[in-house]
């Protein structure tokens, strides 16, 4: 299975030269925790959670509407190609104590997000009788990986 046949293909994102009102928007009607940033060209260029804009927004002491997207964002990325593999975006979740990828095209733009909750329905199809090396065990080791605590 490969990750374009689970993923979420109408991703919400913002711009970086968006400002956060916009990105807190995107979030609240989309019922969802982070956003991808795109650079003009439609490249993934970091990923802003609602933590993040609520942090921006105590520590600067400005309102939402004069803090841009760009000057927040998470820049360390990690991504996934929509043709790998599922089992590289688990490895990848795991490994970065993350809970979502941004998926690119061939072309490198945003192509959709694969989250935890897209890897457990997936193991759910996956696990009818089968073994295929991925599986509930797969994920219940990606979610441990993802939620232990970091090294101080």
């Amino acid at each position: 299975m490969q990750i374009e046949e689970v993923m979420t293909k109408k991703v919400a994102f913002c711009r970086v030269d968006d400002q956060l009102n916009v990105a807190a928007q995107i979030m609240w009607d989309r019922d969802c925790g982070s956003v991808p940033v795109v650079d003009l060209a439609g490249r993934v260029v970091g990923m802003l959670t609602d933590r993040d804009i609520c942090m921006a927004a105590y520590t600067r002491g400005l309102p939402l509407s004069q803090i841009r997207a760009d000057s927040v964002m998470s820049k360390e990325l990690h991504l996934a190609r929509a043709g790998d593999p599922i089992d590289v975006a688990r490895k990848l979740l795991a490994a970065h104590q993350i809970r979502r990828l941004p998926v690119v095209g061939a072309d490198g733009r945003l192509a959709g997000i694969i989250s935890l909750g897209d890897l457990a329905r997936a193991a759910l199809v996956l696990k009818g009788g089968r073994s295929n090396g991925f599986g509930a065990d797969a994920i219940e080791t990606a979610l441990v990986a993802i939620c232990r605590p970091r090294a101080e």
